[in-house]
């Protein structure tokens, strides 16, 4: 007879492989809309599972009521910040709701103990001991509060410094990889320390530890990295989650969890590695990288050009190469751009998109964008794809880019951003760069591009911009 045990397991499998299709639909633009409702469907259906089990577990009346008043809350929240939320706020919103998902595994493991390892003599206590498993509990107790504390603090701190309330350089304590070191070996030894003797005061001990090495390790990654930090708490958000899966006993979460924690810890690998920066310097917050010095070189007078002028030189191109970045994303100037795209292939202009890995404060930023505003897929390419073509490119228009186009990151070993590959727009015949004033980028490094003999400024709001260019055009 199918019992409703079954049915929830049942149900599980089938919200994972839905979870599993949605992971597969985001990988790409044309499927993405089917991989986003492959993942609500299959919350969906783990949500009513669950509930469906705890009524049957017979819940007191007052506990379904905070369940239910719970779910209400979180669902008109959540409901409230995607409606209003723009594009340029995704990232900080992104953060914040990996903070909540640490937070949540907090809360799940000091319930754990409060159930279990708080009450030795309870009967739960006794049955697990007896079966040898009140050990392998207080670990999964024990891990779950770190992992969930550095997921919480670590996302607070990315999303003030992705919605500018605190400083986009990197917190250069003294001594920040040793503290940063020391912090993981006592954590080891309190995580023995827990298992042996589970007291109360070790599950504090480890909360606060925990709590200020998400803190130090998130404000320790400067401006240049966030994206990958973005990911990077992806990551692990889906570890915290499996974690109270493990306590919670629960299938479902914990390959859930796993799921999102392994794809954000690859996303951030392929990142780093695209960023020629070291994955575990950056998950260890920039363990071995140091800060360097203040940029207070004169490289002369810069260039500026009218919008009428870029819109002579863009008719007059035979190919040209658009680089967006974050400034585009605040300024909502991707409808524009795209009405410019489709004018200049009109008349017969090569017009392609170069999209560096980092370019906005999140994986993906300006692609989105870009779909969303409805430029052919086609002709937007990676930093890889494009690299080589810009040497013999008519116009480059820099919009919004910044430390993604710095030729200081290939040119000066000194510079903060020495190693990253950028996108190598100077090689172009002519520069065109947008922006709304001389002020340096994210990771706070001059550009040099912007001072090149080849290289005009285009000062103003990129959306006005661009639409004073079509109108000339």
């Amino acid at each position: 007879m199918l019992t409703l045990e079954t049915a929830a397991t049942a149900a599980y499998v089938v919200a994972a492989l839905l979870f599993v299709l949605s992971l597969a639909g985001l990988s790409r633009h044309e499927t993405s809309r089917a991989g986003i409702s492959f993942g609500i469907v299959g919350m969906a259906i783990a949500l009513i599972a669950t509930i469906a089990l705890a009524i049957n577990h017979e819940i007191e009346p007052l506990g379904l009521g905070l369940l239910f008043g719970a779910m209400a809350i979180g669902a008109a929240i959540g409901l409230w910040r995607a409606r209003i939320v723009e594009m340029t706020g995704m990232p900080e919103l992104i953060a914040l709701l990996h903070s909540f998902v640490g937070l949540a595994a907090v809360l799940v493991g000091w319930n754990g103990y409060l159930h279990i390892e708080a009450h030795p003599d309870g009967p739960d206590a006794v049955a697990m001991s007896e079966q040898g498993m009140l050990g392998i509990h207080s670990a999964e107790v024990f891990i779950g509060v770190f992992i969930g504390a550095v997921t919480f603090t670590g996302s607070i701190v990315a999303n003030l410094k992705l919605s500018a309330r605190m400083k986009s350089a990197p917190l250069m304590l003294p001594g920040k990889n040793i503290l940063n070191l020391g912090s993981l070996v006592l954590f080891a030894a309190l995580t023995v320390w827990f298992v042996i003797d589970p007291q109360l005061w070790l599950l504090i001990a480890v909360t606060a530890l925990a709590l200020l090495l998400g803190w130090h390790l998130v404000a320790s990654i400067g401006g240049g990295d966030m994206p990958v930090v973005v990911s990077m708490l992806n990551s692990y958000s889906g570890w915290a989650a499996a974690a109270a899966g493990f306590l919670l006993g629960n299938n479902l979460l914990i390959v859930t969890g796993a799921l999102v924690g392994s794809s954000g810890a690859y996303l951030s690998y392929i990142m780093c590695k695209a960023m020629n920066r070291s994955f575990i310097s950056v998950i260890a917050g920039g363990f071995g990288i140091e800060a360097g010095p203040a940029d207070d070189k004169d490289y002369g007078e810069h260039r500026e050009i009218t919008a009428e002028g870029a819109a002579e030189l863009l008719g007059s191109a035979s190919s040209v190469i658009i680089t967006p970045g974050y400034g585009m994303a605040v300024a909502q100037a991707q409808y524009g751009v795209a009405d410019l795209t489709r004018k200049l292939r009109e008349r017969g202009v090569d017009v392609r998109f170069g999209i560096h890995p980092v370019a906005g404060r999140l994986p993906g930023h300006m692609n989105v964008l870009l779909a969303e505003a409805k430029v052919p897929y086609d002709v937007v390419l990676e930093m890889d794809e494009i690299n080589d073509d810009f040497d013999g490119t008519s116009v480059v228009l820099v919009i919004g880019a910044n430390d993604t186009v710095n030729p200081a990151a290939s040119e000066d070993p000194s510079s903060p951003i020495a190693g990253m590959p950028v996108l190598t727009v100077w090689n172009a015949d002519n520069v065109i760069v947008f922006k709304r004033s001389m002020a340096s980028g994210y990771a706070g490094v001059q550009n040099p591009l912007f001072f090149r003999d080849n290289t005009q400024m285009l000062f103003g709001d990129a959306k006005d911009r661009v639409d004073a260019i079509n109108a000339a055009l």
